[in-house]
């Protein structure tokens, strides 16, 4: 009986050219596994596609819910932001990915796991370290880092090679820019963006939106409402948080929200310019963010701002599946506890603008914010408690003058 592999199967140009390599060069027999984390139309044809390039089986697996609600939320909960800018749309599905691949792995009673990723970017780290930490024993083929069997070094070497095994695919589109899409997200990279000297064609590349000139003149008002840190509902419409982000996604977009051109630094070392797209994501970020300024004291605010840099850095290098992404997630979600009420804001060309936040937990006390006197505070405790909080200030301030006064008498 022949030894099966998996793969994770896009329906691009890449896995379908690995189809008949792997079986040429190793005997395999393909299970393909796309896992639907929210592309939508990408997915049209896919069954005829893989069949046609040679795949013994293919699996459509929705996770759109979890891939949401595990591993969305938990990193907007934390306020993990990337380089301040990147909101880890691609970085957040690959380790449900690989869950999922290794799920089928086991049910197939496959040896091999294989993925697409190239050798200069970062899925491959992602993707490996959560095959690694969730199925150690199985063996990881990637075709782009083994040079001596892989000798494709383009998207027409792929195509002919494709053609000399019977597979006649329309994989045309030789010049468009590589991306990849999900329910959070969509990024770009390629073309004009390989030089960070060129302004990005946006009108060639959005897909999820328009840019902020081209945004309706009139601002649109959209209240939100949360529940221990999960969105429950969009003006005034319950919905589950999957479905929050496709309307946030839509009210986004329409008003050119969430478009970010970064260079941000890859793990393996280099630097990489794109443009992601993350209207409805951007919007979820900041209205979460609103509801906690309320909620939440200065000393866990300061802590966990801390502990969002650190998941964002463990999130983009593949370590989901780590004790210390564990870690980091039970203590966002012991912050989350109050973390409830309503958020208003209106969108307007780019912009996220507060229009009023409640919360039945708010830490705003009106008696104590206001400038009139209150019964909470007596504006005389102020004195001792400046005397002590600037005491070290003070003593360094005359230990410096009685060093500079006996330095000037020798």
């Amino acid at each position: 009986m022949k030894e099966k592999v998996v793969l994770a199967y896009s329906g691009g140009l890449d896995t379908t050219a690995i189809i008949p390599w792997l079986k040429e060069h190793f005997g395999y027999d393909v299970i393909c596994c796309c896992v639907d984390c929210g592309q939508g139309n990408e997915l049209d044809g896919l069954e005829e596609r893989a069949k046609a390039s040679g795949a013994a089986k293919l699996y459509i697996e929705d996770i759109v819910d979890e891939f949401a609600e595990d591993y969305i939320m938990p990193c907007v909960q934390a306020g993990a932001v990337y380089e301040n800018k990147y909101l880890l749309g691609t970085s957040m599905a690959r380790p449900v990915i690989a869950k999922k691949l290794v799920e089928i792995a086991r049910k197939e009673g496959a040896s091999a796991i294989c993925h697409g990723a190239t050798g200069k970017g970062n899925d491959q780290i992602r993707f490996e370290l959560a095959i690694k930490a969730l199925a150690p024993d199985l063996k990881i083929i990637a075709p782009w880092r083994m040079t001596d069997v892989w000798t494709m070094q383009s998207r027409d070497d792929e195509i002919e090679y494709c053609k000399k095994h019977g597979i006649d695919l329309p994989f045309d589109h030789s010049h468009s820019y590589s991306r990849d899409r999900n329910l959070w997200h969509i990024s770009h990279e390629g073309l004009e963006l390989e030089d960070p000297a060129n302004e990005p064609n946006y009108d060639h590349m959005l897909v999820l939106g328009v840019t902020p000139e081209k945004a309706p003149d009139q601002a649109e008002y959209v209240t939100m409402t949360f529940e221990k840190g999960v969105p429950t509902s969009v003006n005034g419409k319950k919905m589950k948080v999957a479905d929050v982000i496709r309307e946030l996604n839509k009210l986004g977009g329409k008003h050119g929200i969430g478009i970010v051109d970064i260079v941000e630094n890859r793990v393996v070392g280099m630097k990489s310019r794109g443009v992601y797209e993350t209207p409805g994501g951007t919007i979820l970020m900041e209205a979460h963010k609103q509801l906690e300024e309320l909620v939440l004291d200065r000393a866990t605010m300061e802590a966990k701002k801390d502990m969002g840099n650190k998941m964002s850095q463990v999130v983009y290098e593949g370590k989901w599946f780590t004790p210390l992404c564990d870690a980091i997630r039970a203590f966002v979600a012991s912050t989350q506890e109050y973390v409830t009420g309503e958020v208003k804001f209106k969108l307007y060309k780019g912009n996220i603008i507060k229009a009023g936040t409640t919360s039945p937990y708010s830490l705003y006390n009106e008696s104590l914010a206001s400038f009139t006197t209150g019964d909470m505070y007596d504006h005389h405790d102020a004195s001792g408690f400046i005397t002590l909080f600037g005491l070290p200030l003070k003593v360094r301030a005359m230990k410096l003058m009685e060093a500079k006064k006996n330095e000037n008498e020798k």
